[in-house]
C-alpha cells in the first residue's frame, strides 16, 4: 500500500556507505535479495530465515528498487542477501538472482540429485531457471510443462527432454509415458494452478517428491486430492517459499558462470518514468521478465 515503494528483484551500484559499513564498499556492484532475517528468532538462528515470522523483505517493509536510490538499512547489511557480482555479469541478470534463489531452494527440498526425472509444470521464468538448475543438480530427464503456447516456444531455449502442452494434451498420462509409466521422481508446479498441484500429486512416482512452489490465490478452491494417493505411494509432498541469503549467494555465482541462463528471459525494458507501461506489458503476458531501469530515459519496449 502507498506510500511503499515496491521492486523486490534488484541491482545497482553501491555510491555511498556509512563510516561503519564493512560489508560492502563504494563502487560495489551488488545483487539484493528479498527476504531479510531478523537474526533474533528460531528461525533466523537456524539459517531458515524465510519462515520468520516477522518475514521481512524488501519491497514490503523495506522500501524496494522501483527507485533512483535504495537505503539499505543496517539489518540488510548485517543479515541479509546483499551479493557483490563481478562485471562479467550484466546488471539485468544480476537482478534475478532473487528468483533463481527461490529455485534453488525449491529443489533443495525435493531430495534433488545424480539420475531423476523431474517434471516442471509451468514454464515461467522461475519454471525455465530450474529446467537449467536441475540439470546443474543431476537431473537426467527433465519434461516441461506450458498452457501459453508463447511462453512455451520461449521456454524451448532451454531444451527440456519433452514439452508438454497442458491444453492439448493428458498431461498425467503423458509424463508416465515419458518415464516410463512410472512416474516422475521429482514434480515442481511454478504456477498459480490447484489443477497443476492436484496432477502433481497423481503422475508422481512411488516414493517421490512433489513440491507445490507456485503459491495460490486464497479465493481459489482447495486442492481435492485423496489422502491414500499419498499414503499407499509413500511420496512426499511439500511447499516453498522465498529463500534465505545462502541461496542468494549461491544464485549470483551460477549465473556467474553461465550454469544458469537468464538472458532469454528479459524480453523488455522500461524506464522508471515509464513504469506504468511496464507493469502492463507484464499484466498482458506478452513477454517474461520485464526489466526497470531507473536512470534510463527515453522511450521503453
Amino acid at each position: 500500500k502507498p506510500p511503499t515503494i515496491i521492486g523486490h528483484e534488484n541491482s545497482g551500484v553501491i555510491v555511498k556507505t556509512g563510516k561503519n559499513v564493512t560489508r560492502v564498499k563504494e563502487g560495489d556492484r551488488v545483487s539484493i535479495g528479498a527476504d531479510v532475517p531478523c537474526g533474533q528468532c528460531h528461525w533466523c538462528r537456524n539459517g531458515l530465515g524465510n519462515n520468520c515470522d516477522i518475514n521481512y523483505a524488501i519491497g514490503y517493509q523495506i522500501p524496494g528498487a522501483f527507485a533512483q536510490y535504495m537505503k539499505l538499512p543496517r539489518l540488510v547489511l548485517e543479515e541479509g542477501p546483499v551479493t557483490p557480482f563481478s562485471e562479467n555479469l550484466s546488471f539485468d541478470e544480476a537482478a534475478l538472482a532473487e528468483p533463481l534463489a527461490c529455485a534453488i531452494n525449491g529443489l533443495e527440498l525435493v531430495n534433488m540429485s545424480l539420475g531423476k526425472s523431474v517434471v516442471i509444470i509451468g514454464l515461467g521464468p522461475i519454471g525455465c531457471m530450474m529446467i537449467d538448475l536441475a540439470r546443474v543438480m543431476g537431473a537426467t530427464q527433465v519434461i516441461g510443462v506450458q498452457r501459453s503456447k508463447l511462453r512455451m516456444e520461449i521456454a524451448k531455449f532451454y531444451e527440456a527432454d519433452a514439452y508438454i502442452a497442458s491444453e492439448e494434451e493428458d498431461v498425467i498420462e503423458r509424463c508416465k509415458e515419458e518415464t516410463g509409466g512410472e512416474g516422475p521422481d521429482i514434480v515442481i508446479t511454478t504456477c498459480g494452478s490447484v489443477e497443476a498441484h492436484e496432477q502433481a500429486v497423481e503422475m508422481v512416482a512411488h516414493r517421490g517428491y512433489v513440491n507445490l512452489f507456485g503459491g495460490l490465490p486464497k479465493t481459489m478452491r482447495p486442492m481435492s486430492v485423496l489422502s491414500n494417493i499419498i499414503h499407499y505411494k509413500e511420496c512426499f509432498v511439500t511447499g516453498s517459499h522465498g529463500c534465505v541469503p545462502r541461496h542468494h549467494e549461491l544464485a549470483v555465482r551460477l549465473l556467474e558462470k553461465g550454469m544458469v541462463r537468464v538472458k532469454p528471459l528479459i524480453t523488455h525494458h522500461f524506464p522508471l518514468v515509464e513504469i506504468d507501461q511496464a507493469f502492463e506489458a507484464m499484466e498482458s503476458r506478452k513477454g517474461m521478465k520485464i526489466m526497470i531501469h531507473p536512470h534510463q530515459e527515453g522511450i521503453g519496449g
